[in-house]
């Protein structure tokens, strides 16, 4: 269960079909990404593709010569950009993999336009989904849901947060994103060879929306799912964000949820052009495990781990690095210089990149005070003490180094934990943020947070542990030592998926589509969150993956997650914060 792997079998396999000679790779704005993140270009260029090309490029030049890998996503505007491509080829051979199912009707247009028959192959490779880890995968989407309009809910009182009704059924799929969801979960299906069971999240009509989905095309497609089966069927979970509206709050302390959270990850591509004094050459950087073995290395490791092996890679480059011309005495000398000049080349450029990435980690943790606020946020997010918390809380937000979306989130913590406590001082926080100058748009977020996650949403007990067992598991968890305080807080996803494992998710809470209950312990699951899935629950599920011998899971998210990404997906999905999701069409209408 390698989403990486698989994907990049697929694109070996497409470039291999298509024989010795030079290659162009056409691909459209989705699969350029989804090539991009497990191969890199130099990669690619030793397998004799030289050229790379958006079919939708007006400015491409005919070139006879080339032979054309085309690797696209099955809408009805790639087709159509096919067919007027086949009409006047600009390349010798054309080869035609689309990364997911594909009609019989567009086929046999495709086949209708192909009057100088050009056309050598065309196939389904499923691999439309970027895969983020080898054990997580991304479909991009932002704005999932649509609004059902609450009436004066823009209106609504600060004192009225505290007492919110908002029903699940507020929130329902944008139409478009409700196909590429079954599109691209359906593909990591097929990419992963499993025809799962499917559970769903009760309390979320859009969970069971779209395990309907998946389970209709698994139905009409039944001949590709009709893989070897297993003694344990493999299972797809469907959840939903909702369900947890903390983990995406919370700040993180390990590498690549760090990033994420404080730089932002597209794609494997880092943007640091804001950073001060920053050199040109890295104004972007590409932080890729399959290509960074320092990366790879420290993916999951937290801050103070990834300071002391900065500093042992920068020690191991001043060792290996050329010391000037004196050595250079013989040819000897010099061919061994020459052999080993790419090596030395790459490892200044991971030295220089990494440190400059932590550098500004560094910074921004400092600037922002961000370890004094993650304390706090724990703090909301695991203990059960209202009258420190709503004391740390009012300091932070009278610290002027704390900035003004850290005073947000906190506030919004702070409604999410204590939303029905009798002494709740939210509307005094409020009151708060106001007199710090926050704008209104800000502290809106905080009422939509609560809309889209509270109590009256959720169907899990997200807060208060029920039971003597988690109650003491909190505890000593409280025991573990002052190392531990940014890092005490388990996402949901964690007990959700180890009562999963134990034979324990209760049918009431998850049931199966169309199925009767498994009762055997699973051993393939694949974990879709609808809303998007955090870099925090990525480090879980590798654990898990790790500590749980027999076990494999994968997870996905219509999105990966930071604060910011939450917050918009948020506003966009709650009658409080507006309707921006009903504008995404730029995805297949097909249904």
């Amino acid at each position: 269960m390698n989403v990486t792997l698989a994907v990049k079998q697929y694109i070996s396999k497409m470039i291999e079909s298509s024989g010795a000679g030079m290659k162009v790779l056409l691909m459209d704005k989705e699969t350029t990404s989804i090539v991009s993140v497990v191969y890199t270009q130099s990669e690619i260029l030793q397998k004799e593709v030289y050229l790379f090309e958006r079919i939708d490029s007006q400015s491409r030049e005919s070139m006879k010569h080339l032979k054309a890998i085309c690797f696209l996503r099955p809408t009805k505007e790639n087709v159509e950009h096919l067919i007027q491509e086949l009409r006047r080829p600009k390349y010798s051979v054309y080869f035609i993999y689309f990364s997911n199912v594909i009609s019989k009707s567009e086929i046999k247009a495709l086949a209708e336009a192909d009057e100088q028959e050009v056309v050598a192959e065309v196939q389904e490779f499923y691999g439309d989904f970027i895969a983020v880890n080898p054990h997580v995968f991304s479909l991009n989407l932002q704005g999932v849901a649509k609004v059902k309009k609450t009436p004066g809910a823009l209106a609504m009182s600060v004192r009225a947060l505290t007492s919110l009704v908002f029903s699940p059924q507020g929130r329902s799929w944008d139409p478009s994103v409700l196909w590429r969801c079954t599109q691209g979960l359906t593909s990591v299906l097929l990419a992963l060879k499993k025809c799962p069971m499917i559970r769903y999240q009760l309390s979320s009509d859009m969970s069971k929306r779209l395990a309907e989905n998946v389970k209709q095309i698994i139905t009409k497609e039944y001949e590709l799912f009709d893989f070897r089966k297993t003694e344990v069927p493999p299972l797809l979970l469907i959840l939903d964000r909702s369900d947890d509206a903390i983990t995406p709050l919370l700040n993180q302390w390990t590498y690549q949820a760090m990033v994420h959270e404080l730089l932002g990850i597209n794609n494997n591509r880092i943007d640091l052009s804001r950073v001060p004094g920053i050199s040109k050459d890295l104004r972007e950087v590409v932080l890729s495990a399959e290509n960074d073995e320092f990366y790879a290395n420290n993916l999951y490791l937290n801050f103070g781990e990834i300071g002391t092996n900065i500093k042992n890679l920068m020690e191991d480059f001043q060792k290996k690095r050329p010391k000037g011309q004196q050595k250079l005495e013989s040819i000897s000398d010099m061919k061994a210089f020459v052999d080993n000049y790419p090596q030395f080349k790459k490892m200044s450029g991971t030295v220089s990149k990494h440190v400059t990435v932590v550098g500004e980690l560094s910074r921004l943790v400092a600037e922002r005070q961000l370890m004094e606020v993650s304390e706090v946020e724990q703090e909301l997010a695991c203990q059960n003490d209202h009258s420190s918390a709503q004391q740390n809380v009012r300091r932070l937000l009278q610290n002027p180094r704390v900035s003004e979306m850290d005073a947000v989130r906190l506030v919004a913590l702070y409604a999410l934990r204590y939303e029905r406590h009798s002494a709740s001082i939210l509307p005094a926080l409020m009151e708060q943020l106001t007199r710090r100058g926050v704008s209104e748009a800000r502290r809106r977020m905080v009422q939509c947070v609560v809309e889209y996650g509270g109590k009256r949403v959720r169907g899990s007990d997200l807060i208060t542990p029920t039971d003597a067992v988690a109650i003491t598991k909190q505890f000593f968890k409280g025991l573990k030592g002052v190392e531990n305080v940014y890092a005490q807080h388990q996402p949901l996803l964690h007990d959700t998926l180890d009562q999963l494992i134990k034979g324990r998710l209760k049918d009431s809470q998850f049931p199966y589509l169309g199925a009767s209950s498994l009762r055997d312990r699973p051993q393939d699951v694949i974990v879709f969150v609808i809303g998007g899935a955090t870099y925090e629950e990525a480090l879980c599920v590798y654990n898990m993956n790790r500590s749980t011998p027999g076990v494999r899971i994968v997870l996905g998210g219509s999105s990966m997650l930071n604060t910011k990404s939450f917050l918009e997906e948020v506003m966009s999905s709650t009658s409080s914060g507006g309707e921006r999701s009903q504008g995404i069409s730029r995805y297949s209408n097909r249904h």
